[in-house]
């Protein structure tokens, strides 16, 4: 019987940088009355507010709810409020050498972009995201500019080079994601399993990235039963077949 339910954000629970939808925040409202879940994506803290609780109702079943922003760097729970147990962050001169790398690989790829939506490379802390088009870039630019991974795929081979010392993983719509080495979404899968005491074997993982490269798939080389989505209806269906099987688990 599966006991925990990890889900990606953008792109799975939500189209990239935007809310969940009212349908979504009931199935996943749902889900948390039969079963734990937990979130790890490559968004900051206030992105999991803006996005994903303040379109959950706010009651006792968020004690099922553990949140994981920056692909597992960070680590939140929720005991009458949410408490932040862990922050992998980097060094000041950490976070230089990837931002200068960073702006390197990309020149060297040779995509040039016209038009930008607010920053193009931001500090999380424990996480340096590259978004090609800007943090608020709409999400029709997004969807547009690397819809087959190819330019972000092209970029992470060079950057590779430059910092092999960290990770570097494809996520969301147009960004790439740095963390420190072995702190990726596999490294979130295992504080799960620590931290709850659930065992990967009792755990899904569901996402839009669980190709080589994208920043979901250190969730199945941690051995993680997953399942991949094209996007946030794929994610409802998937979602309602879960509460379905557990609902049928559960005692008479």
């Amino acid at each position: 019987m599966k006991r925990l339910i990890v889900f990606d954000l953008n792109g799975t629970l939500a189209e990239s940088k935007s809310a969940l939808d009212a349908e979504m925040g009931a199935r996943l409202h749902d889900l948390l009355g039969v079963v734990k879940v937990a979130v790890i994506s490559g968004g900051d803290w206030p992105q999991f507010e803006k996005q994903l609780l303040s379109h959950l109702p706010h009651d006792s079943r968020l004690v099922n709810l553990s949140l994981l922003p920056t692909c597992g760097t960070k680590f939140f729970q929720y005991t009458g409020e949410w408490k932040k147990l862990y922050s992998e962050d980097f060094t000041a001169g950490e976070k230089q050498n990837i931002i200068s790398s960073l702006e390197k690989a990309v020149g060297v790829a040779g995509f040039k972009v016209e038009k930008v939506w607010g920053e193009v490379i931001e500090d999380r802390g424990s996480q340096i995201t590259f978004s090609a088009l800007g943090q608020q870039a709409p999400l029709e630019e997004k969807d547009k500019w690397d819809s087959d991974f190819a330019k972000r795929k092209k970029i992470k081979a060079i950057l590779d080079t430059f910092i092999p010392e960290f990770s570097v993983r494809i996520g969301g719509a147009t960004s790439i994601d740095v963390t420190k080495p072995g702190i990726d979404k596999a490294y979130g899968i295992r504080k799960l399993r620590d931290l709850l005491s659930i065992s990967l074997k009792e755990m899904i993982y569901v996402g839009d990235a669980l190709f080589v490269g994208g920043n979901d798939y250190p969730a199945e080389e941690a051995g993680v039963v997953c399942i991949s989505v094209r996007g946030p209806n794929e994610t409802k269906c998937v979602t309602e077949a879960i509460i379905a099987c557990l609902d049928g688990d559960q005692p008479a």
